[in-house]
This record gives structure tokens, sequence and C-alpha cells, in this order.
């Protein structure tokens, strides 16, 4: 093998091994990551994880007491769709960093996540639209 070849192999996985650890970190970040919220109506507080899975669900100042069925619903499901929400934009911005265009020689594109296909309806919101990564797209409109 040339040594031209070995370089360029060795840069390849030397980017390959900081991935790796970025992807450790961020998963080691995660681990024990959650968002805690209260609906608008404050008769409800959720907690959510990394995954967006309910993880607690309490009713402080016991304000459910005269509310009706569908109120209740309603606040606990507000509360957990905001919950949701925040973790999924926790979790965007920390494996935002991968989905770069790697700076490295060997010119390892950054990875293309498809945050619709991950998070679903987590990811509710006015656009509803495509969230692959956005970088993405600019980085090819750039090169063009």
């Amino acid at each position: 093998m040339s040594e031209s070849m070995e370089n360029k192999l060795s840069q390849a996985m030397a980017e390959l091994e900081a991935v790796q650890e970025a992807v450790a970190r961020a998963e080691d970040e995660l681990g024990q990551a959650s968002a805690t919220i209260r609906s608008r109506d404050r008769a409800v507080e959720v907690t959510v994880g990394a995954q967006g899975e309910l993880t607690g669900l309490k009713f402080p100042d016991n304000k459910y007491r005269n509310m009706t069925g569908p109120q209740l619903a309603a606040s606990v499901m507000e509360a957990v769709q905001e919950g949701r929400e925040q973790m999924a934009r926790r979790v965007m911005d920390v494996f935002a960093p991968l989905t770069q265009v790697s700076g490295g020689p060997t010119g390892i594109r950054g990875v293309d996540i498809d945050w619709d296909r991950a998070f679903g309806s987590a990811l509710g919101g006015p656009d509803g639209g495509d969230r692959r990564s956005r970088s993405r797209l600019h980085d090819e409109i750039h090169e063009d």
C-alpha cells in the first residue's frame, strides 16, 4: 500500500474514532436527561425522558379536583407534548455537530439524520415540515 493511501486510511480511522467518541459523549449526556413541564393552567406537571417517554406525572396544588375529565386529559396531553418537543430539540442540539461535514482531510460527510422519522409527533409545531439535517441542504446549495 502506498504511503499516501496509508496516510488517508490513518486519517479516516482517526476521524471515525472521533465520531465514535462524540456519539458516546452525546449518549452519556442524554442518558439521564429529562424535561419537567407544567401545563399552561398549572394543573399538571410531567417529566419526560430523552426518548420522549413519560417518567413522571404530578398534580400540583390539587387543581385537578375542579376540572372535568376532558379538561384534565387536555392538560396532561399538552404538558406531555411540550415535554416531548423540548427533549427532541435537546437531542437534536446534542447530535447537531455530528450532522456537519467533517473538516478533516478525508472529507467525510456528516451523518444525515431524518429527525421526523426519529421523533415523529414529538416534533409537533407550526411548520410540520421535513426537519432532516437542514445544514445538509444549505451545504448542497452552497456547493452548487
